[in-house]
């Protein structure tokens, strides 16, 4: 082969050997049936507002606000609903790409870490992880946690969940959180946020800072 024969690339250009950012992963219908931009929510209804995210009130359920001790910050809202639990939180994320491919194989590392067993597989919203935690008893493992780690790519942000309790077996608990998981409005706000942080909490009924 002559030196001619190598130079395939067009002057001034690279091969192409860039991956393409992931894409987004959501339910086709998201935009309507959600979960929901601040944009395409329907504004009359009586959201909880927690800053981040906006929940729908609905009987039975019960709301936790996860606060981390050092900085007293909200890290995540605890839902009690249908005898199960989901744990959500809304970062900021790309315009044009998705967090939910990279942050399913974070988790399944974190799960085998743990010593724990997970599998991906197709749901209602898309790809989504079960697996199974080891709950520790002082140094030993008392059992295996059930875990439902579901999420969803929207515009600018990412909505994670776990669920947990009959939720993770049980299929009309898993309808009902899965419901209540789309009734969720992210509120991104303008302000320009690096993604993958976490998009700010707070307690219902207080003010927003800028």
């Amino acid at each position: 082969m002559t030196d001619d024969e190598t130079q395939n690339t067009p002057e001034g250009e690279q091969p192409a050997t860039d991956l393409a950012p992931p894409a987004k992963s959501a339910p086709i219908d998201r935009e309507s049936a959600g979960p929901f931009d601040e944009a395409e929510a329907n504004p009359v209804r009586p959201y909880i507002d927690l800053g981040g995210i906006k929940i729908l009130p609905r009987e039975g359920l019960n709301l936790r606000l996860e606060v981390e001790e050092q900085t007293k910050r909200i890290v995540a809202v605890g839902l009690d609903y249908a005898d199960s639990t989901l744990q959500v939180q809304p970062f900021a994320a790309p315009r044009t790409s998705g967090l939910w491919e990279e942050t399913r194989e974070q988790i399944r590392q974190q799960v085998k870490q743990q010593g724990g067993r997970v599998e991906e597989r197709e749901g209602p919203l898309g790809p989504e992880l079960l697996a199974e935690v080891p709950v520790m008893a002082g140094a030993d493992v008392a059992s295996q946690r059930l875990a439902r780690f579901v999420g969803v790519d929207g515009p600018r942000w990412f909505l994670r969940g776990v669920v947990g309790g009959a939720a993770t077996s049980d299929i009309e608990a898993a309808a009902a959180v899965e419901d209540l998981f789309r009734s969720i409005v992210v509120v991104r706000g303008t302000s320009p946020m690096p993604p993958r942080d976490l998009i700010p909490l707070r307690m219902p009924g207080t003010a927003g800072t800028a």
